[in-house]
């Protein structure tokens, strides 16, 4: 199989959906009034000090998933579902003509909503394209 989409524009993507992935919501203090804990107690491992390795939603990283996903052309945004599917194992590489045809059945807008409503998006993209033996090593550093 032979790629219609650049396999850099693949691992910007795999790369900012994982970031995306990885991102929660931040805590709010004003949100639950009765979870208060005023006490000064350093000895206290309930999660704050581990709270500094969330990474707090970054509206800019959705944006650009976005962003990328809007640039693509018709059959590119098909295949990058396609790929998603087989590597998320809705689809085996084997049947990549069936994943290709269903995706291309979707209407541009439904292949966007499909892709950013699917947990893992990054790691499904990484898996399927590991099965065509594509990967993102050597692509270089995409940040």
């Amino acid at each position: 199989m032979d790629l219609e989409t650049p396999l850099e524009t693949i691992c910007r993507l795999i790369i900012r959906s994982k970031e995306l992935d990885a991102q929660v919501p931040g805590n709010d203090p004003d949100e639950d009034p009765d979870d208060v804990d005023d006490t000064d107690d350093d000895d206290d491992e309930s999660g704050g000090a581990l709270s500094v390795l969330d990474d707090e939603l970054n509206t800019g990283v959705e944006e650009e998933v976005v962003a990328l996903l809007d640039d693509l052309a018709d059959d590119q945004l098909a295949e990058i579902v396609a790929l998603a599917w087989v590597g998320r194992g809705t689809y085996d590489s084997s049947e990549w003509d069936d994943a290709l045809a269903e995706a291309n059945d979707l209407d541009p807008d439904e292949r966007i909503d499909e892709l950013l409503e699917m947990p893992a998006l990054g790691g499904h993209l990484e898996a399927g394209l590991a099965a065509f033996d594509y990967s993102c090593d050597g692509i270089g550093q995409l940040d």
